[in-house]
């Protein structure tokens, strides 16, 4: 490459708007430019990718199953790899897992592999002012580390939180030392594009991974990605399940359970027994899903208890992803038969 790629890192806790906030990037993207996304997500089916409408500029890869910088370190150099030759970005933007601890990306990115084609650039962490309420939450020693090591802190979901909340989170945002770059309002999960054109190489110093992602790295197994199989473009191609027989993978990790279900591309739902069978799950749990419904492709999004549904084009399979801060709060085959009993097996035509 003729001079290095900008890289942009996303980073925040669960459900705090990174997916949102890029999208809002990406709707301002200057014309001229290409660029690469990879996603990062706790879950093991993958559906944080199929969260992006598909277009020529912008080329979207996934790497589901773990933490980026621990239990995904061995793979995460070949796929960035192979995403540079194959589009050639002007510019990167990597959103690690909600659960995801920055420190070991930030290290491959400043290694001797990518030091000749890689520059990265201010580091964002995403804040959603809710959290601040959440003992839970707020004592996690990741969601502590992602806003340390950010050099500039963007508080999102404006439209749920309360005059106070957000007052509450400019305060802890503006309590860090050195102070951050900027700390900036994303109503809407909107930022201008002018903060990552104009960005410069990120101040944040790395540091030592917290004992918990260690372990995770250390029992890292080739077998998180045993799903999936490299397509011929560099992204990945999941093999349908078989009709009647969703494909189900839970996994537990850092004190969360997640649970991804796909589903035959020929099932489709009804969406309000859908709507309703999902909202039956417990508040503190994390949902987000793509589905085939009578209505048409839905994108469906949870966190902090309030929903949002999107129309969406259309997508590959069905999907799910429920993550709950608890290692056995979920039982998963009375999950999937009320799903199931949401579903048909003969779509109406779209």
């Amino acid at each position: 490459m003729a001079q290095r790629v900008p890289v942009h890192i996303i980073t925040g806790f669960l459900g705090s708007g990174k997916s949102t906030l890029i999208h809002s990037l990406i709707a301002q993207k200057p014309v001229e430019e290409t660029w690469a996304i990879l996603v990062n997500e706790f879950g093991q089916i993958g559906i944080d990718q199929a969260m992006f409408e598909q277009r020529d500029d912008v080329a979207v890869k996934g790497l589901p199953g773990g933490c980026l910088c621990c239990q995904l370190a061995f793979v995460l150099q070949a796929g960035l790899v192979s995403l540079l030759a194959r589009t050639q970005p002007d510019r990167l933007i990597i959103e690690p897992s909600g659960l995801g601890h920055p420190a070991g990306l930030i290290d491959l990115l400043r290694s001797e592999a990518f030091a000749d084609s890689l520059e990265v650039r201010d580091i964002i962490a995403t804040l959603d002012p809710r959290r601040l309420d959440e003992p839970r939450a707020r004592e996690h020693e990741t969601f502590q580390d992602q806003l340390a090591i950010a050099d500039a802190i963007a508080i999102t979901m404006h439209d749920h939180s309360s005059a106070e909340q957000i007052d509450a989170a400019h305060q802890h945002a503006g309590a860090h030392w050195p102070p951050r770059k900027w700390v900036r309002d994303a109503t809407h999960g909107e930022l201008p594009i002018s903060l990552l054109v104009e960005s410069h190489a990120s101040e944040a110093v790395s540091g030592a991974m917290p004992d918990a992602h260690q372990a995770q790295g250390q029992s890292a197994v080739s077998s998180t990605v045993s799903n999936t199989v490299p397509s011929v473009d560099g992204g990945f191609f999941d093999f349908p399940p078989a009709p009647g027989k969703p494909q189900v993978e839970v996994g537990t990790s850092l004190g969360y359970t997640s649970i991804g279900i796909r589903w035959h591309p020929d099932t489709c739902f009804e969406l309000d027994r859908l709507a309703a069978t999902l909202g039956e799950l417990p508040v503190e749990a994390r949902i987000k899903g793509v589905f085939h419904t009578e209505n048409g492709w839905k994108r469906l999004n949870r966190s902090g208890g309030t929903f949002q549904l999107e129309s969406t084009s259309w997508r590959q399979d069905s999907r799910l992803e429920v993550i709950h801060p608890s290692e056995e709060a979920l039982t998963v085959e009375p999950l999937l038969a009320r799903l199931n009993a949401c579903a048909t097996a003969s779509p109406r035509p779209l």
